[in-house]
């Protein structure tokens, strides 16, 4: 079981029970929202996606409204299984 670090004041509405849920994973160590900024566009409903792999892990990109927060996850999970993962928390 992983942990989540809350370090900021905000987060996207719904995020922090999703990557909660997340974190009961085994595969899953440390799961850390960073950066929100404004985005074009917007998005229906609060949507997890992989971006890039990092050291250790994998980037995520949280999308609400136009609104979009990274999310880094350090895991030993490979990019498709990571996304099964988050298909599954939706």
């Amino acid at each position: 079981m992983g942990r989540v670090v809350i370090t900021h004041s905000t987060y996207l509405e719904g995020l922090i029970p999703r990557l909660k849920a997340l974190a009961l994973d085994e595969a899953i160590e440390t799961v850390t929202p960073a950066v929100i900024c404004r985005v074009k566009g917007r998005c229906e409903g609060l949507r997890l996606r992989v971006s890039t792999a990092i050291t250790g892990g994998h980037k995520l990109v949280a999308r609400r409204g136009s609104s979009a927060q990274e999310v880094f996850v350090v895991t030993r999970l490979s990019r498709p299984e990571l996304e099964q993962r988050l298909q599954d928390l939706a």
